[in-house]
C-alpha cells in the first residue's frame, strides 16, 4: 500500500495525540491517583503507536511502544506516578515531537531513543520508582495476551451483549515441531471458521515467520463451548496443548468515554471489518473532513480578485446609472458579501493551537528557574484568522518567559511579602469588535520604575530632563525601546539579551498592538491587541492632491474638519487642541511627498483622528472619499520596508491605493 498519500494525515494527528499527552501529563501531575487520566495517554500513546508503525517509523513505534508499557503498569497497579517516572514520560513525548517534526520536515523520523527506552525499561520493571503494594494479586485473562486496547475491548464488550463467548487460547506445540508456521496457519483456519480472532501474540506475521518458541496465544469471539473449541484445535498435528480461559466482562470494564471515544476511532480502523454486527454500527459518519490550507489560501486568493471585481462593477453600475444592472450588483455585492463571512470563518483557527503549548513551557521553566509557578489559561476558543495564529506564537512565548524570569518572585522572597510561594501566570484571550486581545498577566514583583528610568538614562534612550515630565505609563512603555534590558547578565530564560522591543515589532506588523500595566509590588498586565484578520480589511479612503490613500478603520477614532487658525505649535510640533486632548498633527502630503498643485486658500483642513494604544494623532488629508472593504496586498521585496505604508490594493476603477501603516506614524 502506497503510505505517502496518508503522511500528511498522519503528522496531523499524531501532533494531536502528542499535544493531548502533554496536557494529560500535566493533569496527571496534579492527581497522580486518577487512573481515568493514565487511561486517555495511554489511548494517545496506543493509537500513535499503531500509526506509526504502519507508516514505517520504526523508532517512533518503538519508543511509543515502551512509554505505553510504562502506562500500562500503571494502569494495572504495578506502578505508581513518581516524578521521576513523569520526567522520563515528558522526556519520551519530547523525542517522540521531535522525531514527528522531523518527518514533517522530510527526514525519516529516526532518532537515538535508546537511552531514553532503559530508562522507560528501568521504571517499567521498578528500578526507578517504588513498587506498591498488591494486597490481592490476581491473575487475569490478560496474563498471555498483555493489555487489550480501546477497540478490542470494545469488540469485546459488544460481541458478549450478543450472545459470544469470548476466550482467550493458549496453544502449545510439541517440542521439536518442524513445520510451526504451518501448524499455527491450520490453527487459525479453525479459529477463522469459529469466529472472530480478535488479538495474537505473537503477531500473524511473527508466527508465518516463526518468530516464536512453541506456544502462541489468541484472544477469539465464538458462539462455540470452551470445550468444543479445544476439541477442535486438538484435531491439528503436533499441537501438544490448548486451554481456553473466559475474558471476563469486569476485567474489562471500560468507562462510557472510552467508548465515545472509540466510535471516532473506529470508522476508519480496518478492523471495523471482522468486529461483529453491533460494533459495525457504531461506524458513525464523520461531520468535518482535513482541508490542506493551501487550498484555502488559493481559495482566498481567488475571493480576494472577486471583491476587486465586485468594487469594478459597483463603479461602473454608478457611471452607467442603469437599473437592472445596479440590482443584479447589489444583490452580488450581498451575494458576495456573505461568501465572504463563509471563506473568513474557514480560516479561523481557535487560539488553543498556540495556548497549547505553554502549560508544557511553564513546567519546564518553572523548574529551571527553581520557582513555583501555576498558569491558568481562559478563552482559549477565541478565533484568529490563520495567518495572526501562524505568527503570535513566538512574542507570546516571549511575554510569558518575561513574566516568569522578570515577574514571578522567588518562594522564598515571595513568602516574606506575605505572598504565597507559588506565582500565578495568566493568559487570557477574548473578542472586542473587529480585534481579539490577549493578556498576560502575572502577580510579581511588577515594573520598577525608578530602575527602568535610571536604565534609560544610562543607555541614552531617554534624558534626564524629559525623564522628569514622563507619565508612569510612558515609563512602564520603556521596557520596549530598542536594545532596552533590566537584566543584571543575559540569560536563557526570557530574553537571551534581546528585548522587548523584539515583541512589539512582531505584533505591530501584524497590525496590532501591545501596552503594559503595571504596579510595583502586585505585579504587571502585557495586553495584546490584533486583528482578527489580514486579507480584507475595511478602509476609510482619503485623497491627497489626485492620489488615494487607505486608512485602516481599526486605527480611526472619527474624522473632522478644523480650522487652521487652532493649530498649535508645542515642541516643535504642530499641534491641535480637540476635545480636551493635545493631538499632534501629521501631515500626510509632508510624510509621503506628494507633489503640491496650487494652494487653494481654505481656512479649513481635513483631518483623520487615528490611535495607537492610548496615544492620538491627526492625520491631515485633502478630503475623504468614504468606507470601503478591500484586499491588503503586500508590496513585495522590493519595496518592503517603505515607511509608513503596510500595503497596497487596488480600487474599483483599476486605480492602487497605498495603506497607511499608522502605528509608525504615531510617536
Amino acid at each position: 500500500m502506497e503510505m505517502s498519500q496518508y503522511l500528511e494525515i498522519f503528522i496531523e494527528e499524531s501532533k494531536e495525540h502528542l499535544q493531548a499527552c502533554n496536557e494529560k501529563l500535566l493533569e496527571l501531575e496534579k492527581s497522580p491517583e486518577n487512573l481515568s487520566i493514565v487511561n486517555d495517554i495511554f489511548r494517545s500513546a496506543h493509537t500513535l503507536k499503531g500509526m506509526s508503525a504502519t507508516m514505517g517509523y520504526e523508532d517512533l513505534a518503538n519508543l511509543t511502544h515502551q512509554m505505553e508499557n510504562v502506562l500500562d503498569a500503571i494502569r494495572n497497579g504495578k506502578n505508581s506516578v513518581t516524578p521521576v517516572l513523569l520526567d522520563t514520560v515528558f522526556a519520551s513525548v519530547d523525542l517522540l515531537e521531535e522525531m514527528v517534526l522531523s518527518i514533517a520536515d522530510g527526514g525519516d523520523g529516526k532518532k537515538d531513543v535508546k537511552h531514553v527506552v532503559s530508562r522507560l525499561k528501568a521504571i517499567e520493571n521498578g528500578s526507578d520508582v517504588p513498587q506498591p503494594v498488591d494486597p490481592s494479586p490476581q491473575v487475569s485473562a490478560e496474563n498471555k495476551l498483555g493489555s487489550y486496547d480501546d477497540f478490542q475491548k470494545t469488540v469485546i464488550l459488544q460481541s458478549k451483549e450478543q450472545g459470544f463467548h469470548a476466550f482467550e487460547l493458549t496453544v502449545q506445540l510439541r517440542e521439536g515441531c518442524l513445520l510451526k508456521a504451518v501448524r499455527a496457519f491450520m490453527v487459525f483456519e479453525i479459529l477463522d471458521q469459529a469466529g472472530e480472532i480478535v488479538k495474537s501474540v505473537p503477531s500473524v506475521d511473527q508466527l508465518e515467520e516463526e518468530n516464536f518458541e512453541y506456544e502462541f496465544s489468541v484472544a477469539i469471539l465464538t458462539q462455540m463451548s470452551k470445550e468444543e473449541l479445544e476439541s477442535r484445535i486438538l484435531k491439528v498435528s503436533e499441537i501438544e496443548k490448548v486451554s481456553a480461559l473466559p475474558i471476563h466482562l469486569e476485567q474489562l470494564a471500560v468507562q462510557e468515554e472510552t467508548a465515545a471515544a472509540f466510535q471516532q476511532a473506529a470508522a476508519a480502523s480496518s478492523e471495523l471489518a471482522s468486529a461483529p454486527e453491533a460494533v459495525q454500527k457504531a461506524k458513525t459518519s464523520s461531520k468535518t473532513i482535513r482541508v490542506n490550507i493551501d487550498r484555502l489560501d488559493i481559495l482566498m486568493n481567488l475571493f480576494e480578485e472577486l471583491v476587486i471585481d465586485r468594487g469594478r462593477l459597483e463603479t461602473i453600475s454608478k457611471d452607467l446609472k442603469n437599473a437592472e444592472l445596479q440590482e443584479t450588483v447589489e444583490r452580488m455585492t450581498r451575494i458576495s458579501g456573505d461568501l465572504q463571512s463563509i471563506i473568513l470563518n474557514m480560516r479561523m483557527v481557535p487560539i488553543e493551537t498556540v495556548f497549547n503549548r505553554f502549560p508544557r513551557m511553564v513546567r519546564q521553566l518553572a523548574k529551571d528557574l527553581n520557582k513555583k509557578i501555576d498558569l491558568h489559561i481562559s478563552g482559549a476558543e477565541t478565533e484568529l484568522d490563520r495567518t495572526v495564529i501562524d505568527e503570535i506564537g513566538d512574542p507570546l512565548v516571549h511575554l510569558i518567559r518575561n513574566s516568569m524570569d522578570h515577574g514571578i518572585e522567588a518562594p522564598e522572597i515571595r513568602a516574606g511579602k506575605g505572598k504565597s510561594e507559588t506565582g500565578r501566570v495568566e493568559l487570557k484571550a477574548y473578542h472586542s469588535g473587529n480585534h481579539v486581545f490577549i493578556e498576560v498577566s502575572d502577580d510579581g514583583a511588577g515594573i520598577n520604575r525608578e530602575k527602568v528610568l535610571w536604565r534609560a538614562i544610562e543607555r541614552g534612550i531617554v534624558t534626564e530632563q524629559s525623564s522628569l515630565e514622563m507619565t508612569e505609563r510612558q515609563i512602564n512603555e520603556l521596557i520596549f525601546a530598542p536594545g532596552f534590558s533590566t537584566a543584571e547578565q543575559i540569560s536563557d530564560i526570557s530574553g537571551r539579551g534581546v528585548g522587548l522591543d523584539v515583541v512589539k515589532s512582531a505584533i505591530e506588523a501584524l497590525g496590532g498592538s501591545v501596552t503594559v500595566d503595571s504596579e510595583e509590588g502586585k505585579g504587571s498586565l502585557f495586553s495584546v491587541q490584533l486583528p482578527l484578520t489580514l486579507s480584507i480589511i475595511s478602509v476609510l479612503l482619503v485623497e491627497l492632491e489626485k492620489e488615494k490613500y487607505a486608512i485602516p478603520i481599526s486605527s480611526v477614532i472619527e474624522t473632522a474638519v478644523i480650522r487652521k487658525e487652532d493649530i498649535m505649535n508645542a515642541h516643535n510640533q504642530k499641534v491641535i487642541d480637540f476635545r480636551g486632548k493635545i493631538v499632534p498633527l501629521v501631515f500626510l502630503k509632508q510624510i509621503f511627498d506628494v507633489p503640491h498643485a496650487e494652494a487653494e486658500d481654505s481656512e479649513f483642513l481635513s483631518m483623520v483622528v487615528v490611535k495607537k494604544g492610548e496615544r492620538l494623532a491627526g492625520l491631515v488629508v485633502d478630503s475623504f472619499i468614504g468606507q470601503l472593504e478591500v484586499v491588503l496586498k503586500p508590496l513585495g521585496n522590493y519595496l518592503n520596508g517603505v515607511f509608513a505604508i503596510s500595503g497596497a490594493t487596488i480600487l474599483g476603477d483599476g486605480e492602487v491605493a497605498l495603506i497607511v501603516d499608522c502605528n509608525a506614524l504615531i510617536k
